[in-house]
Order: structure tokens, then sequence, then C-alpha cells
């Protein structure tokens, strides 16, 4: 049954913005969420948090005239409950349900969709670079990206294109002229912003060394190799290859200050190796991985700041709100940094996650090997981004 065709409760449901969930989560307010998706979209994706008590009841138990009452047993009756779904239908029918019978309720306006749409703006306050640097940060599937400005010009590494508007009407906001949109690699997870920002007359950027994957629009970009350098303002952003997860795989160091890992490194784990060349790939790419880190990323200050282009849920920010970390505090927490290169493979190939949601069509789309409008796009990208290495933390607690 398509979300539209739910009828319209014959109670008034109030509604809830994600932004305002997201707030009450961050606030520490204990949230009870009925999540009435099917049980295999729960699984995979889902919104978690210490304070959260999430349940699971698909909306298909709710459609008979009678609720059975093992179906509302495991549903709290002494708080309020937030219903939410894939887009806001299926929520609002089982939450008008649910008040029909006392409960109390509410329900996530237009769903994971929504939820998905939560796009924060966080200052690195440890950055000592010329300039501000932003964070930005989509807590639906952990993806971060950097947004540096100085004077009247701006860069953002690790754009999405979801939020290509977000990144012009920020520079606007700012008073800068964003003069790069720069990736790190050829993603897996959700679709790049660089040619969408590109259209709107900002310089392009993507790694020379991703051309050679396939990228069918390299004519129309700039090609950064390594030691290459981009200058914002006063700024100067520095081109560092660190091939590993990809071959392609680019960082930035953004004025000697933090450098943009993209999925190289993570504040808590270090990247998988198989979304390029699959499993058989996956050890020579884990080598290559452990050289990068080793000679191009651990050899910088000890000061320097580390920021990757995801986090987990089991990530834990730093004081200013951001997941950044330095390379002193990863190389005290992350014993992968320390082992040997036998160790290294062997370990972050013991405990991969399940590939991203949609990655080859993802990957097709990011190389220009495939179209996909602006719903489309939105909808290959939804869920967790698993680009880790790890299942969970590689991190000391």
């Amino acid at each position: 049954m398509d979300e539209m065709d739910f009828p319209t409760p014959d109670v008034p449901i109030e509604s809830i913005t994600p932004a305002d969930l997201k707030a009450d989560i961050d606030a520490g307010d204990a949230v009870t969420l009925l999540d009435a998706r099917m049980g295999s979209d729960y699984e995979e994706w889902k919104i978690e948090g210490d304070n959260v008590e999430a349940i699971n009841v698909p909306y298909f138990h709710f459609l008979d005239d009678e609720l059975e009452e093992d179906i509302l047993e495991p549903i709290p009756d002494d708080r309020e409950v937030t219903v939410l779904c894939a887009k806001g239908g299926a929520s609002e029918y089982v939450a008008g349900r649910l008040k029909e019978r006392g409960y109390d309720v509410n329900h996530l306006e237009e769903g994971m969709n929504g939820w998905a749409r939560i796009y924060e703006a966080v200052e690195v306050e440890r950055y000592d670079g010329a300039g501000t640097l932003i964070q930005y940060q989509r807590p639906s599937s952990g993806c971060l990206g950097y947004f540096v400005y100085d004077g009247d010009e701006a860069a953002v590494i690790d754009p999405l294109r979801a939020f290509t508007d977000r990144y012009l009407e920020d520079a606007e906001e700012l008073g800068v002229d964003l003069q790069y949109a720069i990736d790190t690699h050829i993603h897996a997870d959700h679709i790049s912003g660089v040619r969408a920002l590109a259209d709107e007359g900002v310089e392009g950027v993507i790694p020379d060394a991703a051309v050679d994957r396939g990228v069918t629009y390299a004519d129309e970009m700039t090609l950064a190799a390594d030691g290459d350098e981009f200058s914002v303002g006063d700024a100067t952003i520095e081109t560092v290859y660190t091939p590993g997860h990809t071959s392609g795989m680019t960082s930035y160091l953004i004025d000697e200050s933090l450098l943009a890992t993209g999925d190289g490194l993570f504040i808590e784990s270090v990247a998988r190796p198989d979304l390029e060349e699959g499993d058989d790939g996956a050890p020579e790419a884990a080598s290559q991985l452990y050289e990068s880190l080793q000679e191009r990323v651990l050899t910088l200050a000890e000061e320097t700041l580390i920021g990757g282009a995801h986090f987990s849920d089991s990530a834990v920010p730093a004081d200013d709100g951001t997941y950044t970390a330095t390379i002193g505090e990863l190389r005290s927490n992350m014993a992968a940094l320390t082992m040997n290169e036998d160790d290294f493979v062997e370990l972050i190939l013991s405990d991969m996650p399940p590939r991203p949601a949609n990655y080859v069509d993802i990957i097709e789309t990011n190389l220009g090997q495939q179209v996909a409008d602006d719903d489309e796009a939105f909808e290959l990208e939804l869920g967790p981004n698993n680009c880790a290495a790890s299942q969970g933390s590689l991190a000391d607690d």
C-alpha cells in the first residue's frame, strides 16, 4: 500500500518536525519512537541515541478494524510517543489509530525522508588556520562536509547534491564567493554535489587519480594532483594523495590545521577497502591504505585535526560538537594506527559491515556513467553510509 493511500485519521494528530525531534534528542530529552516501517527497513536504518527508545511495529498491523492486544503491548501508554514511517503517511494513520485508544502520540513530518534532509553546520573551534572552518553534519547517514571561508572567498569539500542550494545560500549569507567545490574521491554512499555546483558557476575539483575509474566529465573539472594547492583568501588547501579506500582517494590539508580525509580515516575507524575492486582487491587496497596512513597522514604534526567524510552512531563528538580529533588523540585511542601492516590488514578485513545501499548505482552516477534526477538521487542515498571498515568503533572508549 502506498503511503498516499492511507486515510486521514478521524482525530487530529499533532506532528513534530525532524529538526525539532533532533533538537529534543540533542538536548538529552527522553524520546520514544514507534517506527511503523517494515522490520527489514528498520533494522537497516533507524534513528538512534542514548536517550532514544525505539519500537518497531510495522504499519500493516494497524490496518485491521480491531487491534490485537499483543500488537499494542510494547507501546508505552504513560508517555508521548512519536510515530514515524518512510514519508509521513503511514505514521499519521497509525498515530490516529493509537490516539483513538487514548495514547499520547504525534507523528514525524515527512518521516525518514524528512530526517534525511537535516543538515547542520557546526564551527570547528580548534581550527587555527586562516579564516573559519565549518563542518556540515547529516545525522541520517553520518555524512560530513567542510566549508572554509576567509576574506570574500570560500570552498566546500565533499558537498552533497541534495544540499546544493544550501551551500550557495550559506555563501551568500556570509558575503563570500564560493570558489571551489572539491571531492575527495568517487563516493559510494551519496551523490556528489560537485557537478551541480559547477553548473552554478563554482569551480569543480576532483582528484586526478580518480579519473581512470571512468569519470565521464573530467574535461569539465579541475583535476587535483598530489601537492596542488587552492587559495581561499589567505587560507591554503593542499592536495594530499591518500589511496586505499579507493585508488583515487585524496585528502585535503586546510591551512595546515585540519586534514579532510574523506573516507580514508574517521575519528573512530578507518576506511573499508572493498568498494572499488571487491573482495578480491580488498587486501591490496588495505595495504595501500596502511601505507597512506603511515606515510602521508600520521607524519603530520600531532596537533593536526582529522576530519573524515563520515561519523558513525558510536562516534563521540569533540567539545565543539564536531566530529574531529587530533592525530595525537587518534594515535592514542586507535590501536589500528600503531599496528604493523599484516595485523592492520587482518583487522580491517575481519569485520566489515554490509556494503552501502545502492552503492553500485551511486558509484556509476558519481562517475557520470548513469543519470539520476534529483528525486532519484535522494532516494538512492537513503540509509546508513557503511564506509568504515568495522561494524563497531576501533577507538578506545
